[in-house]
């Protein structure tokens, strides 16, 4: 019989991998075990403002926390911020703080899965999924070992001028947005 902290720790999970698959998956297609590695990768980071994005995934656990009613968070899910975490609290700041548009409704899944497409593992279905390959862009990603353009790492931006390796993920971010407006 699992521990309360592990069926914290395994409800946590599943609630990250609905939030993040909201609209994309049906009962043919799953992305676990592609999930399950971003969550299993602790996001390290080499630019100092992206700590900024490790506290907002670490404070997705106090929302998880919110809805399940688990008093000391902190204390069970005490791990650095994953990769997975970074990740879709990149996506929900992007869709609650820039882009909301109540005519298109919450397209948090769109910004993630715009990122993984980026990154090169969004056609990794389970049946589909070669964790050497996804292993290696994600800490591709991590160790800025991508084009100047940003394709390998979480935005591609076509004619970008800069190099997005040398600039803070907020940044790349913003730029990739700006070329839609």
């Amino acid at each position: 019989m699992a521990s309360y902290r592990d069926q914290v720790k395994n409800d946590y999970f599943e609630w990250l991998y609905k939030y993040g698959c909201k609209g994309r998956i049906n009962d043919k297609v799953s992305y676990r075990k592609l999930f399950m590695l971003l969550h299993e990768i602790n996001f390290d980071f080499y630019i100092r403002n992206d700590l900024n994005r490790a506290v907002d995934g670490m404070d997705l656990r106090y929302r998880f926390a919110a809805t399940r009613r688990v008093e000391n968070i902190h204390d069970i899910l005490d791990d650095p911020c994953s990769v997975l975490e970074m990740m879709l609290a990149l996506a929900i700041t992007c869709e609650e703080t820039i882009m909301e548009d109540s005519r298109y409704g919450d397209r948090t899944g769109q910004w993630l899965w715009n990122m993984l497409k980026s990154l090169g593992v969004s056609y990794m279905t389970d049946d589909r999924f070669d964790r050497k390959i996804a292993t290696k862009k994600i800490y591709d990603f991590m160790e800025h070992r991508y084009k100047p353009n940003g394709r390998g790492g979480l935005f591609y931006i076509p004619d970008c001028k800069e190099d997005l390796r040398n600039e803070e993920i907020w940044t790349q971010l913003c730029w990739y947005l700006g070329q839609f407006e």
